[in-house]
């Protein structure tokens, strides 16, 4: 807790909650600090609900990629353009995109670059869209591993459309509703709102606070729903996720499927990239003493999960290190020190 209540005395994040598990059950929990750095500010507390960014990624988008490979509707190997066809078709658009599959996009190594701010030129959902199905390819489909939002917001519209319904209600009934994750949703409703930290003084898109909507400025395009980023949770919620996949409480994936998505790609050559999820590769955020059998993912606005696999243990941290503004980039050298000292505490009776 100490190494917390320094950070935000450095203004590292207002505020923070985690959570850890150890076997079948949360550990313990805590927070410290508050929504804003203002002394009034409502104090962060451990069922605070926050947004957690690019945590979406595999909390929701990839879930739900793994249920629907287990009801035999996704296969990994299909190309893309064959469930958006505008992706792969037209005389101007790149060539390999046709090449592109489901694995790809999981695995980060579709050749689809990493970020375009496409909100500062479109204002609907469609056009967003749109954008993304006739965008040039940085690389060679399977040549590199690039982390791309742009490729998981192409995933999610694509498992929408497997799924016959949105990515938000998919998620809601066969994810966080069985496994009891009550206090998380995406777009969450208004009366959720003032008891969620802000996350950022938006002064050139939106020209406002950003507090209970989504802070991705694409993701807000897209109506709060999209593969990238989008939903809202607390560390009790993240860490339900994370018993079961560890094999613990309600079991919503086989097995096998786990063991699939959470391993680490063996192409491209060098990737730390497994389905979905990323692995440690030194120097990790989840710093050194997870084991090469872990999986995680990072979040823009300061949230991170870390599992491991073999000592069948999780770290959930939740800031909002965004506020007021994302300049602050000093939760780098927070993420891997906090987990190292959770980490050795846990090592000492293992």
């Amino acid at each position: 807790m100490s190494i917390l209540q320094q950070a935000i005395a450095d203004h590292v994040f207002p505020g923070a909650a985690f959570a850890v598990t150890q076997g079948e059950e949360i550990l313990t929990a805590g927070s410290a600090g508050r929504f804003t750095y203002e002394p009034d500010s409502p104090e962060i507390l451990p069922g605070t609900v926050f947004d957690l960014a690019s945590v979406t990624k595999v909390v929701a988008t990839t879930a739900m990629a793994m249920t629907l490979y287990d009801q035999g509707k996704l296969d990994l190997n299909r190309k893309v353009m064959d469930v958006i066809p505008k992706f792969g078709s037209g005389d101007a658009r790149d060539a390999r995109r046709r090449q592109i599959t489901f694995r790809m996009l999981l695995a980060h190594s579709s050749g689809l670059p990493a970020y375009a701010r496409l909100f500062e030129r479109v204002q609907t959902r469609e056009a967003l869209l749109n954008a993304i199905y006739s965008m040039p390819l940085d690389a060679d489909p399977d040549t590199r591993a690039e982390y791309s939002d742009i490729g998981f917001i192409l995933l999610g519209e694509a498992l929408s459309r497997i799924a016959g319904e949105p990515l938000n209600q998919f998620c809601q009934r066969e994810i966080f509703a069985k496994l009891a994750m009550n206090n998380t949703t995406y777009v969450p409703p208004a009366n959720w709102k003032p008891a969620i930290p802000p996350t950022v003084d938006d002064q050139k898109f939106r020209r406002r606070v950003v507090q209970g909507e989504v802070n991705d400025e694409n993701a807000s395009v897209l109506g709060g729903v999209a593969g990238h980023a989008g939903v809202f949770s607390n560390v009790e919620d993240v860490s339900r996720f994370a018993l079961s996949i560890l094999g613990y409480g309600p079991q919503l994936f086989r097995r096998e499927t786990i063991s699939l998505f959470v391993t680490r790609q063996s192409i491209p050559a060098g990737t730390s990239r497994a389905l979905g999820w990323d692995t440690p590769s030194a120097p990790s955020q989840s710093g050194q003493y997870f084991s090469a059998n872990s999986c995680g993912h990072l979040g823009y606005t300061g949230t991170s999960l870390w599992i491991d696999n073999q000592r069948k243990l999780s770290i959930t941290l939740l800031t909002n290190r965004t506020w007021p503004h994302a300049d602050n980039q000093a939760i780098k050298q927070l993420r891997p020190k906090f987990h190292d000292a959770i980490m050795k505490e846990l090592l000492k009776f293992q």
